[in-house]
């Protein structure tokens, strides 16, 4: 998941859209890492000349402009550019969340559905383990049911541990 990097509303997309308005390559260079900065300065300044040659030419060298944002972007974290995506493609309610969170200053909300969302879903997979638990030993498939329950259950948690240590 590229958490909304790479739409045309994405993050990215926007502070490329800010940086051609504004013609500054300052606004979209925090998005990309120092190793790739010269590559995004050229596409810059190459978009910012066929610009002004017309608005077919404009809007062909924009979307040019914020593929090679994202793509560098993507690049920078390991994640493989596949195109850019329509606006909303990626609009998750966490996503929403969080940007709203970040204009407010306030994530009581932003909070409560992240921790609503955790606790739903392990109680739905411990409650798969439980409901599973008691199989009769000579039922094999329900048996093997039951582990992958466990496993599952198991495996979930320490992936969620993971992920928070680890970031």
């Amino acid at each position: 998941m590229t958490l909304h990097c790479d739409s045309m509303d994405g993050l990215v997309v926007k502070a490329a859209e800010e940086a051609l308005e504004m013609e500054n390559i300052n606004y979209i260079l925090p998005f990309i890492r120092e190793k790739h900065g010269d590559e995004l300065k050229d596409v810059f300044e190459r978009t910012i000349r066929v610009r002004e040659l017309s608005g077919d030419a404009a809007e062909l060298a924009d979307y040019w402009f914020f593929e090679t944002a994202v793509r560098l972007h993507l690049k920078c974290r390991g994640i493989p550019y596949t195109g850019l995506k329509p606006a909303q493609f990626n609009e998750r309610p966490v996503v929403k969340m969080a940007g709203q969170a970040v204009r407010t200053e306030n994530m009581n909300d932003l909070m409560n559905f992240i921790m609503s969302s955790i606790k739903e879903d392990v109680w739905s997979r411990f409650e798969d383990v439980i409901s599973k638990k008691d199989y009769e030993v000579n039922d094999v498939d329900d048996a093997r049911d039951y582990v992958d329950s466990l496993l599952n259950f198991y495996s979930y948690l320490q992936q969620l541990i993971d992920f928070m240590e680890e970031g």
